[in-house]
């Protein structure tokens, strides 16, 4: 066909608003490429919870834009790393994303004969497949470049799960990057644990009471505050006031991720570093898909997501003031207020 022809039909199809149907909802025949893939992601380490939905729900938001190929997703999960699924061990999918703790030793002589993915980040660097996780690298670069540009001359980073694996990337790459920049840069860890295969979604309050004591008795204190994963920020932000700390007055924070459990709920919503999840889904299963389709070509494939910043919405808040018999009274613990 011709470009004067293409360009001839795109433009009637634009004056009828007409838009082709995905090739896989087409009437006729399909192509091999448009069989279905069976795919399993196994959480290892993890029980069946509500909160482990998020991967099937960001599937479901991607599937409109899927029209290269049908894929059927099936989720498994395992308390430990030694207990291999059922359908995974009799192959009933034809691949395995694979995400939480490493899967022992013994499991591999089953996963090395199937195509397998790793999602997010790796527990180590020994990781023998492929795999796609967020570049947690520039996560800290971007974090304290952002506390810079705000005037910070004294840095922190707190962590309520040092050894975990994007955390430790994250807070050492903030810290070199703070010192690349000349500044002071404080490290304020909680106690080490064994290693997790997720994030305590609900650390101790006594914990974060702890650390943001000691970051607030620290003489000079540390102005520009990072965390590298935002789920214990609402219980920062309540230490932080009791020692009549206040954000954009007293400090700025930058978090490392956003939940969108946690974020929305926050007294303070401070600036964040998006770790652009839907892209990250998105990759692992287009990887996956091209691994089954190429599962003999040699070679560990790596894939990492850059991640970008994300201005906090400015939303107008009305100081609360409480009442006694229809009369305003003062507060006893004043709403931090910005200068």
């Amino acid at each position: 066909m011709s470009q004067a022809r293409v360009r001839a039909v795109r433009k009637a199809m634009q004056v009828l608003d007409y838009t082709p149907p995905p090739l896989s909802n087409r009437r006729g025949p399909k192509s091999r490429q448009m069989a279905a893939k069976s795919i399993g992601v196994w959480f290892v380490g993890a029980q069946q919870t509500p909160s482990m939905n998020w991967f099937q729900d960001q599937v479901i938001q991607m599937r409109p834009s899927m029209t290269h190929c049908r894929i059927n997703i099936s989720m498994f999960y395992s308390e430990t790393n030694l207990d291999i699924p059922k359908p995974v061990r009799q192959r009933e999918v034809d691949g395995v994303i694979i995400q939480g703790m490493e899967p022992a030793p013994q499991c591999w002589q089953v996963l090395n004969q199937m195509p397998t993915v790793w999602f997010m980040t790796r527990r180590s660097t020994d990781y023998p497949g492929d795999y796609v996780e967020p570049d947690n690298v520039s996560n800290g670069q971007i974090a304290a470049d952002y506390l810079v540009s705000k005037g910070h001359k004294r840095l922190a980073v707190i962590n309520t799960d040092p050894n975990y694996s994007a955390i430790a990337i994250r807070t050492e790459s903030f810290v070199n990057r703070g010192r690349k920049h000349n500044l002071e840069t404080e490290v304020i860890n909680g106690d080490p644990k064994d290693t997790p295969a997720f994030l305590d979604a609900h650390p101790r309050a006594g914990e974060v009471n702890k650390l943001v004591n000691r970051w607030a008795h620290m003489d000079p204190r540390p102005t520009g505050v990072y965390l590298p994963a935002d789920h214990f920020c609402g219980s920062l932000l309540r230490a932080a006031q009791h020692h009549h700390l206040c954000p954009k007055r007293d400090f700025d924070l930058i978090l490392g991720n956003i939940s969108p459990m946690i974020y929305p709920n926050l007294s303070h919503q401070p600036d964040a570093i998006d770790i652009n999840l839907p892209t990250l889904v998105k990759k692992v299963v287009d990887h996956l898909i091209w691994r089954i389709d190429n599962f003999d070509l040699p070679g560990r494939v790596g894939i990492s997501v850059t991640p970008s910043l994300l201005k906090a919405p400015v939303v107008p808040r009305e100081p609360i003031t409480p009442r006694t018999n229809g009369r305003q009274t003062p507060s006893t613990s004043a709403p931090c207020r910005e200068r």
